[in-house]
């Protein structure tokens, strides 16, 4: 209960205690007065019931409940990781009551914090416990000051650790030190819980006395309160919600070092704060180069198109020097870059002329070549002339212990994927009343087929435990000595389909439908035991004798492969940026910008470089080159965008943000060739392609019962305020009548330079609702920026749009990095959104030319939307700058709860 609740309860109890005092002293005279003020008396007390009624009802509207948040969307089995989303803890998804410290929504994905206060039944030492899946942490404050939380207890810190409900001893932080309580004191306390998408969710708090015989007990309603009553109030309000040393709101820290989740695209770059520095007045450039017409080749103003063709016209950029936007750290889910499939593969053919790149990637020294592996005596052989394979590797035998634990899985068969990433042995139902024997089928996989989907997976690795360690390789060797050897064997055949250890049938035989890989295996190793007498050697495997000690009493001969470690190799260099294009490849998300070459980034500067020294005579000097950027033509020429930072003869830096462009002219057909000749680089200035620094940019967004996401909007932007000064922005939010928020007053209370609010009625349209915020904008030579609202920008983001963005000429498109579940911009695991255009900056005037938003066509649903504005921006003749932007976010979210979606009740 908060302190101003719980001084309008004690208010109730001050108001009560006076009416009594003024009953007592009015009612002392004689019986005379008593009865003369009868009526007077009856009145009196009927006020005191009254108050004493509000009081209790004051006091016990918060008894018997806790205050519940959820954070769902969120992945992750640690505290650790709930901590880092990014509305933890003001801003959580739904906020309800728990009447008792057990939880189990039967859900997915997501956190809970759950607090209140505890009252103790009686004085006297307690201890107490919680057990969760999967982490947990419970925190409880030596009073009810919430400022004074102590961690008591928990479930693991690194999310692989898990319990079963009610299982409090499987870890020592699990249970607390003994903590002295009193009856008549009420204690704040926090509990939080992280549920990934594995296992039963479940968290509980028990607690008992310190005395011989009394055990652990769920702590229930009855001694528990709310820490606020929160069913009045909305999304947005948050000055109530405790933060504490437990859960409080933490900024994001970037280091200049190197990250701790290791990505490249983290590291500084001078890209990121180079809108910091002066920029040199273009005026002072007029005169360095001379105008050019611009008209490049790839415009198809007036060309028609057929519905979303407009993607196929929209090329990539080259950057120098490298930004380091490629994906490496997630090229395991996506190997578009090696080009590991046939559909790449077929693109390589034609543009390498069917050169084997493994070939020229990797060849071995001639003088190191391994020589031929020595063939063991009685090795059997299909073919004389086939390759000499490697030996057989015989499958290691159970041992009893061994035995047993087979048996455990399959009474607790575990989840497909949590087994393998995490370690742990369950599945969805395994916390029952009593724990289940379930034999494994499709739907509950035993451990064969577990191992079946590995092997399934792309590098065909293979699956090693402690009872099988075969390769595929291995396995078909097997089969075809199997097959070759008893292919006439009637008796022999006949163990492959039931071998002969009733023991084994009884543990493995009735699962041999859903166990069918695991079943060759192990008869093809059963077929070698039977050659050599099987049921004697079963015997032994019963026995518990190991692979070596079968070695040792048999006398047989085992061949290991000669491995040569001296053998060295020759690589070429191998540049893979050379082997793409700068068409857009919807089936590459991971692979960044195009880079351009040293050679030409730094000619095209010494070239620039020479013109400004030539008119201002040791005036500037190039201190270093930030960024460079490339839009090929190569039928007309290449255009350029020059990020340079200059050092003038007075000490100062500035920067010089150019477009400039090269001709193609008639002697030569490339900027390497003429290069290559010797010749001076021809740089122009393109006629009227200037980009304005002083341009207004509108961020446009429409809304509708979004709290937690248009509150972090718009503190987002209040930092971009802060960190670049810049106040030549405007943040315009259409309102679809949102009712968690007062989003007005909410744009009222922020530090945004300027902004501007519209309420709309009905349903949800995205179209209409950016096309009634781009009518609010009187300005058509400003810039329009469709936004969307769960975006992460990085500080220079305002300056980035008004360079890409050029009145009559240009669009700009960039290329947003969607984080998956659980990541975060300090940890950004995700991918490229490559097919979508709805980030897009253009001029008004220039929007208004081509019609605007199509509100006719996208009603009631969006998506293609942005396509469709795509086509009509190139038809219109605008060229789309397509860049892919350093830590230019795009935070995961879910469909759940948005928009016009219905929640569907649970029955």
């Amino acid at each position: 209960m908060q302190k101003h609740e719980q001084k309008f309860c004690v208010f109730f109890l001050c108001v009560c205690h006076r009416l009594m005092m003024i009953i007592m002293i009015k009612t002392s005279g004689n019986q005379k007065t008593l009865n003369r003020h009868g009526g007077w008396r009856l009145l009196e007390y009927k006020n005191v019931f009254i108050c004493i009624y509000l009081c209790v009802v004051c006091l016990l509207q918060y008894k018997g409940m806790a205050n519940l948040h959820i954070f769902e969307d969120w992945c992750g089995t640690s505290i650790a990781q709930l901590r880092k989303n990014l509305h933890y803890p003001l801003y959580p998804h739904n906020r309800t009551t728990v009447k008792k410290l057990a939880v189990s929504p039967s859900w997915t994905n997501y956190g809970l914090r759950i607090f209140g206060y505890i009252h103790p039944y009686t004085d006297g030492d307690f201890l107490f416990a919680v057990a969760s899946d999967d982490n947990s942490e419970f925190w409880l404050s030596d009073d009810e000051n919430p400022d004074n939380l102590k961690l008591r207890a928990y479930v693991g810190k690194t999310g692989r650790e898990w319990t079963a409900p009610g299982e409090y001893g499987k870890y020592a932080s699990q249970i607390s030190d003994l903590i002295p309580l009193q009856k008549n004191n009420k204690y704040f306390f926090e509990l939080i819980h992280k549920q990934n998408d594995k296992g039963t969710d479940h968290v509980e708090v028990a607690w008992r006395l310190k005395q011989i015989g009394n055990g652990f007990s769920i702590i229930d309603s009855k001694f528990i309160s709310l820490y606020t009553n929160e069913s009045s109030l909305k999304a947005a309000d948050v000055n109530h919600i405790p933060q504490t040393i437990a859960s409080h709101v933490t900024p994001l820290q970037r280091s200049s070092q190197t990250p701790p989740h290791g990505v490249d695209m983290l590291r500084a770059d001078p890209r990121d704060s180079f809108h910091q520095v002066p920029l040199l007045d273009r005026a002072r450039l007029l005169g360095v180069l001379p105008d050019c017409i611009y008209n490049p080749s790839y415009s198809i103003k007036g060309y028609p198109l057929m519905r979303y063709q407009g993607l196929q016209f929209v090329h990539l950029t080259y950057v120098y020097p490298n930004d380091y936007t490629r994906l490496t750290h997630m090229e395991n889910d996506n190997k578009c870059f090696y080009h590991g499939n046939p559909y790449y593969l077929e693109r390589i053919r034609k543009k390498r002329e069917d050169r084997d790149l493994n070939n020229k990637f990797q060849q071995m020294d001639q003088d190191n070549q391994p020589k031929e592996i020595q063939k063991p005596p009685g090795e059997p052989q299909n073919h004389p002339e086939e390759p000499q394979q490697q030996p057989r590797k015989k499958k290691k035998r159970r041992r009893p212990e061994q035995n047993l634990q087979d048996q455990h899985y399959l009474q607790n068969p575990p989840s497909e994927v949590k087994n393998y990433d995490l370690g742990k042995e369950k599945d969805s139902q395994r916390f029952q009343n009593n724990i289940m024997e379930k034999i494994p089928d499709q739907k509950n996989p035993g451990p064969a087929q577990r191992e079946d989907r590995s092997r399934s997976k792309v590098k065909q690795q293979a699956v090693e435990d402690d009872n099988n360690i075969i390769k595929h390789e291995n396995v078909a060797h097997h089969l075809q000595i199997t097959q070759h050897q008893h292919q006439n064997s009637s008796n022999k055949a006949s163990v492959i389909a039931a071998p002969s250890n009733e023991e084994y049938n009884s543990r493995w035989g009735h699962v041999n439908d859903v166990r069918k890989e695991k079943e060759i295996q192990d008869n093809a190793i059963h077929i070698e035991e039977v050659e050599d007498g099987g049921n004697e050697e079963d015997s032994w495997v019963n026995q518990g004798f190991s692979e070596e000690e079968d070695y040792d009493l048999t006398n047989r001969v085992v061949y290991d492969v000669e491995v040569k470690w001296c053998q060295t190799f020759q690589a070429k260099p191998l540049d893979l940026h050379a082997l793409r294009s700068d068409w857009i490849d919807l089936k590459c998300n991971v692979s960044g910008n195009l880079l351009l070459e040293e050679s030409e980034a730094l000619s095209v500067v010494e070239a620039l470089m020479k013109k400004l020294n030539k008119k201002y005579p040791r005036q500037f000097s190039l201190e270093r080159i930030v960024n460079i950027e490339k839009k090929p033509d190569y039928n007309r020429g290449s255009r350029y965008l020059l990020e340079l930072e200059l050092l003038e003869a007075s000490g100062r830096h500035l920067r010089l943000v150019q477009y400039i462009y090269v001709k193609r002219t008639e002697d030569w057909g490339s900027h390497k060739k003429q290069n290559a000749q010797g010749e001076e680089l021809k740089l122009c200035n393109p006629y009227s392609f200037y980009w304005n620094p002083t341009a207004t940019v509108h961020f446009i967004i429409p809304v509708k019962n979004q709290a937690r996401w248009v509150q972090q909007f718009i503190s987002d932007m209040e930092e971009i305020y802060r960190t670049t000064g810049d106040q030549n922005f405007n943040v315009i939010i259409t309102d679809y009548e949102s009712t968690d928020m007062n989003v007005e007053q909410a744009l009222q209370n922020s530090y945004l330079p300027r902004y501007q609010y519209l309420r709309l009625s009905g349903n949800f349209e995205r179209s209409a609702g950016l096309q009634a915020g781009i009518d609010l904008i009187t300005d058509d030579h400003s810039i329009v920026f469709l936004c969307d609202l769960h975006i992460h920008f990085p500080p220079g983001f305002i300056d980035t749009v008004r360079k890409h963005c050029v009145e009559r000429h240009m669009a700009f498109a960039p290329i947003v990095m969607r984080l998956n579940c659980g990541a975060t911009p300090l940890e950004p695991d995700g991918y490229w959104e490559v097919n979508g255009f709805g980030l897009l900056g253009i001029y008004k005037s220039d929007l208004d030319s081509i019609g605007g938003m199509n509100t006719k066509e996208f009603t009631d649903r969006w998506g293609g939307e942005d396509w469709e504005l795509l086509d009509r921006i190139l038809q219109g003749g605008l060229e789309v700058e397509r860049l892919y932007l350093r830590n230019f976010f795009h935070h995961f979210h879910s469909k759940r709860g948005m928009w016009n979606r219905q929640m569907l009740r649970n029955t």
